[in-house]
């Protein structure tokens, strides 16, 4: 199963990093950061779509997709494109990022930064805080309820805004018991890492009007971003379409259909 295998290897990192950087050090930077910028007043719902663009290096399912050397640089690229946030995948072994990434990010823009990683742990949670995160991603298929209800409550602890995401009518009932107010449904299966453009436009009318509606993945067109906005996404996850072409053009394309 990918997502196990992804959830099991972050976690397994993030107890290396533990070793030279303890849990208590770790809060303490969490602690001492500025408040986190606003997430919901950033990607409330508007006359047009919103967009979270992705600092992506590579997937599982596409392999490389880009260098990145500079991904604060790119990040600024999104900003002044007009994405509303910025997702940065920090994990290592099959996405190739890092709390460097995050933390560079950051330090450079001034719209909310989502840490995108499989968290399974309040450890993971902490650093996030501590490189600068407004946002963290939860995701339903890779955590037990308990788990998922106590790193939730520790992201809003934090001062943070958790991005509950869903693959199911049976995961979006989670999400909304939990009460969660940003809840993504991702095209993809992490599971078995197929693709289901349809998804968010069958599983839509479960999610109360008082939660950000957010549509992930299969978005490498203007018509893709179009697909999800008529559908009723408040918000798109972009990553590979701006990774591999002019991020400021193509979101300029991307905001115009939406």
């Amino acid at each position: 199963m990918v997502l196990a295998d992804l959830t099991a290897g972050a976690v397994e990192d993030a107890e290396r990093r533990a070793v030279t950087r303890p849990l208590i050090d770790v809060e303490r930077a969490a602690l001492a950061r500025p408040a986190a910028l606003d997430a919901l007043a950033a990607l409330a719902p508007a006359a047009r779509v919103k967009i979270i663009a992705e600092v992506k290096r590579a997937s599982p399912s596409r392999g490389a997709l880009a260098e990145i050397p500079d991904p604060a640089h790119q990040a600024a690229l999104y900003e002044q494109g007009g994405a509303s946030a910025i997702s940065v995948l920090t994990e290592e072994r099959r996405f190739g990022g890092s709390l460097a990434d995050l933390e560079a990010v950051t330090a450079r823009v001034g719209i909310p930064v989502l840490r995108k990683d499989f968290i399974a742990t309040p450890y993971q949670v902490f650093e996030a805080r501590a490189a600068g995160a407004d946002l963290v991603l939860l995701i339903v298929a890779g955590l037990t309820r308990v788990q998922l209800t106590e790193l939730y409550a520790l992201i809003l602890q934090l001062g943070m805004t958790p991005l509950v995401e869903t693959h199911s009518a049976e995961e979006l009932e989670i999400a909304v018991d939990l009460g969660a107010t940003l809840i993504g449904v991702n095209a993809r299966d992490l599971k078995t890492l197929e693709l289901d453009r349809d998804l968010f436009g069958r599983l839509v009318d479960r999610i109360p009007d008082s939660a950000i509606k957010i549509a992930e993945s299969a978005v490498l067109t203007p018509d893709d971003v179009a697909h999800y906005r008529q559908a009723g996404a408040d918000v798109v996850l972009i990553g590979e379409a701006l990774v591999t072409g002019d991020p400021v053009a193509t979101l300029s394309r991307f905001l115009e259909v939406g």
